[in-house]
């Protein structure tokens, strides 16, 4: 399965089915939290459960990114091979860079 994001870029199934993995481990995390917290759960048990699930979608937003970096220089290196000219690769990089910085 391929999907195609706002910017045409596409994202393989693999990928996809990884980000959405790690997006549902952080939710099933979250409502977990949210328990232990209405259970009144040892404070260390809590927030050691709240550090993994606020990792996980760090984890999925590098993986989008990292994704949408790679189909981005194959694309750079095809235009230049059949040359065509997709996007200016200067945008690209200004855009990925933008993305990675929300992350961090």
């Amino acid at each position: 399965m391929v999907t195609r994001n706002g910017r045409g870029h596409r994202t393989c199934g693999r990928e996809l089915k990884a980000v959405l993995n790690r997006l549902r481990r952080a939710q099933g995390r979250i409502s977990g939290v949210i328990r232990m917290t209405e259970e009144g759960r040892d404070c260390e048990d809590v927030v050691t459960q709240l550090a993994a699930a606020s990792r996980a979608p760090d984890r999925a937003g590098f993986t989008m990114v990292a994704t949408g970096l790679r189909q981005c220089v194959s694309g750079i290196d095809s235009a230049r091979t059949t040359g065509t000219d997709g996007e200016d690769p200067q945008a690209v990089r200004a855009r990925l860079e933008k993305l990675f910085l929300f992350l961090a």
